[in-house]
């Protein structure tokens, strides 16, 4: 462990020789010891330097932190199921209408299928869901989907549906 600063030599360190002699010599508290005060005087003054320089020096075997070089990749295949997302255009509130469907499938980042998005204007809440069914059919036929994931509610001003009565306002 290294000795701690000493304050008085700190201070000292900053004054100049001649100032230092005359407040620490025999005029002064008699401190001042011409064979350990100029280098340690030296020393206080450049430590912050010399200290920094000294960790720039260190070789990379003696610094505790890993390079980039000595880390390993590791890859390890992933294989990503199909999934189905359900997006539902509606308002945030609870009592909102539907808006609007659409359905996309996809393998980890991949796009695999998607539905063409539908109003629901008109369309009771048994419609909407016999819909859902017919789709969840055919994608259990062609994907092995049996459900889907949590739905997405994105804002009915979003619809992608090109003739949208939202838009016409």
């Amino acid at each position: 462990m290294p000795r701690p600063t000493q304050a008085k030599c700190l201070h000292c360190s900053q004054l100049s020789v001649a100032q230092a002699q005359q407040l620490h010599g025999e005029s002064g508290d008699d401190c001042w010891n011409p064979k350990r005060c100029h280098r340690r005087r030296s020393h206080y003054r450049h430590r912050i330097e010399s200290n920094a320089k000294r960790r720039r020096k260190r070789s990379p075997s003696q610094r505790q932190e890993p390079t980039v070089s000595e880390t390993d990749k590791i890859a390890v295949p992933v294989e990503f199921p199909e999934i189905g997302l359900l997006y539902l255009y509606r308002e945030a509130r609870k009592d909102a209408h539907l808006h609007a469907v659409a359905v996309t499938v996809w393998r980890g980042s991949d796009k695999l299928a998607e539905t063409e998005p539908i109003h629901c204007m008109g369309m009771t809440n048994g419609q909407v869901k016999s819909y859902l069914q017919k789709v969840l059919v055919t994608l259990k036929e062609r994907y092995g989907i049996t459900e889907f994931e949590p739905p997405i509610r994105l804002e009915p001003c979003e619809c992608p549906i090109a003739p949208c009565p939202l838009k016409a306002k």
